[in-house]
């Protein structure tokens, strides 16, 4: 693979498993050096296993244990990041999670924790990541960027989703947030994108996916008939931290198979 991100340094939120490990071992591939977060204590094995996952194949990594969702704790994620390599080039603000429940029978609690996460870490990564890029501006040695931010949102945030109120609020956030710091740092050469994956094959869905039955009701929703993996997701991040994607700028990419089609109107509805 040709090494579109080599010497830069690349913080991957939620990256020990699904979407976020697959997104840390493409860009590790492509010559990023990748700072797998998790978000506690327990998730470290999995981290961990991402990270000699990248060694073995002769990437860099290191594992950040860090609660995206609190604002000390991404602070102090961006200072030591900095003290160990320098700088920061590009962060995928992935992590994300869910709690569902019909929206009369969905607890505050519930709410909150899914906004917390999704939403409020998002902001708070792209913060403190755009505090670096202002600080160190552009090194055209690695980029023509001074740096690069992928928010992970979903097709959720044009598509409605019952029963999934929090969740789909928190992605429809993204969408706003992204295209309005996008718009805000664009002159200071700041690039920020969102990815929109479709059905990904990870754990936060596995029971949509788990047996054939399952599946060929999932693949009534998409076009293209097969469930995404989360290389396609990792090469599109990949894209959007290069400098091939250097004049592409507040938008959204989709990566659903067709997902946002309408495919309940393949035989004209």
């Amino acid at each position: 693979m040709d090494k579109k991100l080599n010497g830069q340094i690349a913080i991957i939120t939620g990256a020990s498993s699904g979407i976020g490990a697959g997104c840390a071992k493409e860009m590790a591939k492509a010559g990023a050096t990748v700072i797998v977060n998790y978000p506690v204590a327990g998730a470290k094995p999995m981290a961990d296993a991402v990270v000699a996952n990248i060694t073995a194949a002769g990437g860099k990594a290191i594992s950040y244990q860090c609660d995206v969702s609190k604002e000390d704790e991404v602070i102090k994620m961006f200072t030591d990041t900095i003290a160990q390599f320098g700088t920061v080039d590009i962060l995928v603000n992935n992590a994300g999670l869910q709690r569902d429940a019909k929206f009369v029978e969905m607890t505050l609690e519930q709410w909150n924790f899914v906004l917390g996460v999704n939403l409020t870490g998002q902001f708070l990564c792209a913060r403190e990541a755009i505090k670096e890029f202002l600080r160190r501006g552009i090194d055209e040695t690695k980029s023509k960027a001074a740096g690069k931010i992928i928010c992970m949102s979903s097709v959720h945030e044009v598509i409605p989703w019952a029963g999934h109120a929090n969740y789909a609020a928190s992605k429809g956030g993204v969408m706003l947030m992204m295209k309005t710091i996008a718009q805000e740092y664009a002159p200071k050469k700041i690039r920020i994108n969102s990815i929109a994956p479709g059905a990904i094959a990870t754990p936060i869905n596995h029971d949509a996916w788990d047996t054939q039955a399952h599946l060929q009701e999932l693949l009534k929703l998409i076009p293209e008939k097969r469930i995404g993996q989360v290389e396609d997701i990792g090469k599109a991040a990949v894209f959007l931290a290069s400098d091939d994607a250097d004049y592409i700028n507040g938008t959204t990419l989709f990566v659903d198979g067709g997902m946002t089609l309408y495919p309940g109107f393949e035989d004209n509805g």
